[in-house]
């Protein structure tokens, strides 16, 4: 993998912020897009812009077949066995909130525990907490280990037989953890619970394989991993979808609508009501030929690698706090003594250095590290170590910056 040739086809990086060659270190929030995939959205408005399924004229075939194809692009990427199991949704969040008001209302009552961590994303603990304010159940939480990470063995401890959900993060998008997705979806199974997974930093960055890691439900965003914004895939079972009511109704997924009552279609079109995403998919699908193309396992060794020479790079930077484990993701997520993240990252942004800062949708997460936000450096595959060293030496001019208050 040659990142230099690779930087090339993101038009996005060749600019300058702020009279600064652009160094972006925020793709945990969203990445950014290759020229294929603005020209494959580009192409299908330029040339067969159209609706799909129903039309007969040419224009809808053509757009069907690029909708459909793109169906079955994420099925094989994924590993799922059919492209019925391949719902298209706007994104992690929608999915999540699916599976909460239909599977978790018909499956969830009085008695009943929804296991997740401390460590998840607002989109994985509020349609958690509002089922369960529903439906009388307890939300449990998994502790967490003093470097953020998960034991099993407290895991298994917090499932219990009265456990019906059990969903998770793959990565964390502040930590950098990743977690023991197949150890964990084990334990759900041993007591008869349903495994839900938020693959928001996962699938972006590493293989992911369903079926080996036999989760029932699987969640992500066409926008994290080099894809259009508005496009999401919820992965699910097959049984586990076919028993689930939709929660949106209208066109596109019905099979028969009278005067007083309606039936729907087969999967996985009965979740995906209205004028789907038409052009989001197809330029998901075109994310997907250009992350296969340069390789996952080069993408998750590269990040890998970038973490580590930052992680080292920081220890030569005084007041400087990092936060999760050693051995972790390509984030970074850090505090500077004294100084606010927001404050932090508009320096950096001041030297052309894109970070995120703020609580990063994970509040109780910030609570359990004793702090009100942090700010984050995200890696993907066209970052480079001098984009690490840019970022350092962009610290080290904030520390001149802020004089005493910072280390």
């Amino acid at each position: 993998m040659n990142v230099q040739d690779v930087r090339k086809r993101f038009p996005i990086l060749d600019q300058e912020v702020n009279g600064h060659s652009l160094v972006y270190l925020d793709s945990a929030a969203t990445s950014q897009k290759p020229s294929s995939v603005i020209e494959a959205v580009e192409d299908y408005y330029n040339r067969y812009n159209s609706n799909v399924h129903r039309g007969v004229h040419t224009l809808g075939s053509m757009a069907t077949d690029g909708y459909e194809g793109a169906r079955e692009k994420v099925r094989r990427f994924i590993g799922a066995s059919s492209m019925e199991e391949i719902i298209f949704l706007r994104g992690t969040t929608t999915a999540i909130n699916l599976i909460a008001s239909s599977y978790g209302k018909e499956n969830v009552g009085p008695g009943d525990e929804i296991v997740i961590t401390p460590m998840e994303h607002h989109s994985n603990i509020i349609p958690w907490q509002q089922l369960a304010k529903a439906t009388g159940a307890e939300l449990k939480y998994i502790p967490l280990q003093p470097d953020g990470t998960i034991s099993i063995e407290e895991a298994e401890e917090t499932i219990t037989d009265n456990t019906k959900i059990v969903s998770v993060m793959h990565v964390s998008n502040v930590l950098g953890t990743v977690n023991p997705i197949q150890e964990l979806t084990e334990a759900a199974h041993r007591h008869g619970a349903v495994m839900v997974v938020d693959g928001a930093q996962s699938v972006p960055h590493m293989k992911v394989d369903v079926q080996e890691l036999d989760a029932d439900f699987y969640a992500f965003s066409g926008h994290k991993m080099c894809g259009p914004t508005g496009i999401g895939v919820l992965y699910g079972k097959k049984k586990l979808l076919k028993n689930m009511e939709p929660v949106e109704f209208g066109g596109e997924m019905i099979d028969f609508v009278d005067l007083y009552d309606s039936t729907w279609k087969e999967l996985p079109w009965k979740f995906e009501g209205g004028t789907p995403i038409i052009a989001g998919a197809i330029g998901l699908a075109a994310a997907i030929d250009f992350l296969e193309e340069i390789g996952l396992d080069h993408i998750e060794a590269h990040e890998k690698k970038l973490a580590r020479y930052a992680l080292e790079q920081l220890k030569d930077v005084d007041g400087v706090t990092v936060y999760g484990p050693e051995d972790r993701a390509g984030i970074i997520t850090f505090n500077a003594d004294d100084v606010h993240p927001h404050d932090l990252a508009t320096v950096l942004d001041s030297e052309g250095v894109a970070v995120r800062a703020g609580h990063h949708c994970a509040q109780p997460l910030m609570k359990w590290l004793d702090v009100t936000a942090t700010a984050r450096a995200s890696f993907y595959l066209y970052n480079t170590e001098e984009d690490v060293d840019r970022f350092v030496a962009s610290l080290h001019k904030a520390k001149e910056y802020f004089g005493d208050v910072f280390g």
